[in-house]
């Protein structure tokens, strides 16, 4: 116990002092909300990783696909680094620097109201970031508290509540320059404890051959592949379908999250994209795939305490595993848990609170305010955000992957598609947009109620997928928008720049 406790000291102390560091950069809106736009390679690209895997994915997403899929759930691993890394950067990252500065916009919401010219699609899209990040929120915080219950006998609601009021610290004392910094310190924790955490299971179960020759004795439970051994250690698993709509909801996914593509208005410079890009990819295949490579072996650590009078709970299943490691270890994993939750908690309440001031309040409710108060405004925003979706955590009934599921698909269907044409395809209408808000909306809530999908990580990919059908369809058939505008906005592209040979070999 001393040694987690000690763990746990330098963490928060580490990261309360970055805070307080950081506080200088944020005395301005630019500041506090993108870093000045003046973050490194280094530090974007673990801003990036640390940002997209948490809690969620470490217990929620590995414990329940690992126990469905076995070890074919490293596949969705790869897709996280490969489609939610590699190519989001190569597709989005250049691009989205270039088009949100030109715009001078900071936020998503801020992209959708000056790219196609309506203050409407601004307003509605900053409640749909502000409505769907709270679910997400409430996903991470279950899956905190889980495993610190596991770790220190805690109640889950002292956890909950702990967990709330030292994000609230983190975020409010230094906005985004604060989250950067400890994101990068939090990254190389994770790096070193996913790696560590998987050799002393594997350890535990005899070796990797050993504990693959194990698991393939195991006889599915899944109905498309009933009483067979070997289902748990097979390619692609025990359901390749459902598999698939996981690996497109969490990858596909990123290219329409706000406090993912917010990381890229931040970029510094070319190389910070370059370095970027190559560092976030490696970062994705370490973490990611470490996290569902180590879940795919969960029903090794099968065990009545797993199951409840519903059957068995998902979200216990890495906690357990965890629990037969030495000491030592699971203080590295509660440390290992918190830093990857506590980056993806700071971004998501400061693109929240961001959102909710800068593009519904300011501007629409409120015409003229100082810089100072605008921060001081989107600090207790970051304080009401949180108190809301500890609320939600504090009903742990639904599982993490679910939580997940409703946030996701909901924020990614509706603005994926809009955002990727929006940066590339200047016929993109704006009928076109709200078709794609109201469908990636509307199959993720109506599937709430109606579950005519049968999961929410199905609606999720279903709704991503139909928008990008509908926009490009949508535009072709309704008003365009006013050519001069739209062509001028896109001459930030066109913008001369002088660059070294090693970059290109082009004569300038």
């Amino acid at each position: 116990m001393f040694i987690k406790i000690l763990f746990l000291l330098i963490f928060f102390a580490v990261m309360i002092g970055v805070g307080i560091y950081s506080r200088q950069h944020a005395r301005s809106v630019d500041g506090f909300v993108l870093g000045g736009r003046s973050v490194g390679p280094w530090l974007t690209a673990f801003a990036y990783g640390t940002s997209y895997f948490s809690a969620v994915v470490f217990v929620g997403y590995a414990g329940q696909f690992g126990w469905k899929y076995g070890m074919a759930t490293t596949w969705i691993g790869i897709g996280n680094a490969l489609l939610g890394s590699l190519l989001a950067w190569v597709v989005l990252g250049r691009r989205t620097r270039v088009m949100s500065q030109g715009l001078h916009a900071a936020t998503m919401p801020q992209f959708f109201g000056k790219r196609f010219d309506s203050n409407t699609l601004k307003i509605v899209s900053s409640a749909i970031v502000f409505i769907f990040l709270v679910p997400y929120t409430a996903s991470i915080y279950n899956g905190l508290s889980r495993l610190f219950g596991m770790a220190f006998d805690i109640p889950y609601e002292v956890c909950v509540i702990v967990m709330a009021v030292f994000t609230g610290i983190y975020v409010v004392m230094g906005g985004y320059m604060a989250t950067a910094i400890n994101d990068f310190f939090q990254g190389i924790i994770m790096l070193v404890g996913i790696v560590a955490v998987i050799a002393a299971v594997l350890s535990g179960q005899g070796g990797f051959m050993e504990a693959v020759k194990s698991l393939a004795m195991i006889e599915s439970d899944v109905p498309a592949t009933l009483g067979q051994p070997g289902a748990f250690t097979s390619f692609f698993g025990t359901d390749p379908a459902n598999l698939l709509g996981v690996v497109i909801l969490t990858s596909l996914g990123t290219w329409g999250l706000p406090q993912m593509v917010q990381k890229f208005y931040a970029i510094k410079n070319e190389k910070a994209i370059n370095t970027g890009t190559v560092i976030s990819t490696m970062f994705a295949i370490v973490v990611a795939g470490g996290c569902y490579f180590l879940g795919g072996f969960g029903r090794l650590f099968d065990n009545p305490s797993l199951y409840n009078e519903s059957g068995i709970v998902y979200d216990s299943i890495i906690p357990y595993m965890m629990s037969t490691l030495p000491d030592i270890l699971i203080g590295i994993v509660v440390v290992l848990v918190l830093s990857a939750s506590m980056s993806t908690l700071s971004s998501l309440v400061l693109t929240s609170s961001s959102t909710l001031a800068l593009d519904f309040l300011y501007g629409n409710l409120i015409k003229k305010v100082s810089e100072k108060k605008q921060i001081i405004t989107m600090q207790i925003l970051i304080v009401f955000f949180i108190i809301v979706s500890v609320v939600i955590a504090l009903r742990p009934s639904v599982f993490i992957a679910q939580l997940m599921g409703i946030s996701w698909g909901a924020l990614a269907g509706a603005f994926l598609a809009p955002f990727l044409y929006g940066l590339y395809w200047k016929k993109v209408t704006r009928a076109a947009v709200w078709a794609s808000f109201i469908t990636g909306v509307g199959i993720t809530v109506s599937n709430m109620f109606l579950k005519y999908i049968s999961s929410p990580i199905n609606a999720g990919a279903i709704a991503m997928v139909v928008g990008l059908l509908v926009v490009p369809v949508v535009s072709l058939v309704t008003p365009k928008m006013n050519k001069a505008k739209v062509d001028e906005m896109f001459t930030c592209y066109d913008e001369e720049v002088v660059i070294k040979k090693k970059r290109s070999l082009e004569e300038m």
